[in-house]
């Protein structure tokens, strides 16, 4: 198994924080790395969801479906992609670190033999796509 991590301190709530990821229509008004095709939707356990990925701004959005694991407001969301020799499984997370203050953490971890090819390929790019969702986060929930 192959994980990739990332992390970041928000000036915000785990309430303010979790308010921002479960309206996912407003996604693509702060988020350039993942945005979902069906955003009318909300997120629930066992539904299946259409997302994409922008790896890197030049490159074209990937499209996968994921059903959703884990919803906990305020706390964790987690889907699960999976294909024939490939598992990809992605986590966020809210973690209260003092008043008004929230790390956000996203985890993505894959599996499989397919995941042994294609990985090498775009741990980078999906690397700083994370970071770069994390950083866009922060900014769009601190500016109020």
């Amino acid at each position: 198994m192959s994980t990739l991590y990332t992390e970041i301190e928000i000036n915000a709530s785990k309430q303010q924080v979790w308010r921002v990821l479960d309206q996912k229509e407003e996604w693509r008004n702060w988020n350039s790395f993942l945005f979902d095709r069906d955003s009318s939707l909300p997120f629930q356990g066992n539904q299946m969801v259409r997302l994409s990925v922008w790896r890197s701004p030049a490159d074209q959005d990937t499209e996968f479906q994921a059903i959703v694991k884990v919803v906990q407001p305020g706390v964790c969301l987690s889907w699960v992609s999976e294909i024939p020799g490939f598992r990809g499984e992605y986590w966020f997370e809210l973690q209260d670190i003092g008043v008004n203050r929230t790390k956000y953490i996203h985890r993505e971890e894959f599996s499989g033999w397919l995941s042994r090819i294609f990985l090498p390929f775009i741990r980078e790019d999906e690397k700083r796509g994370m970071e770069r969702m994390a950083r866009e986060l922060k900014r769009y929930i601190e500016k109020f």
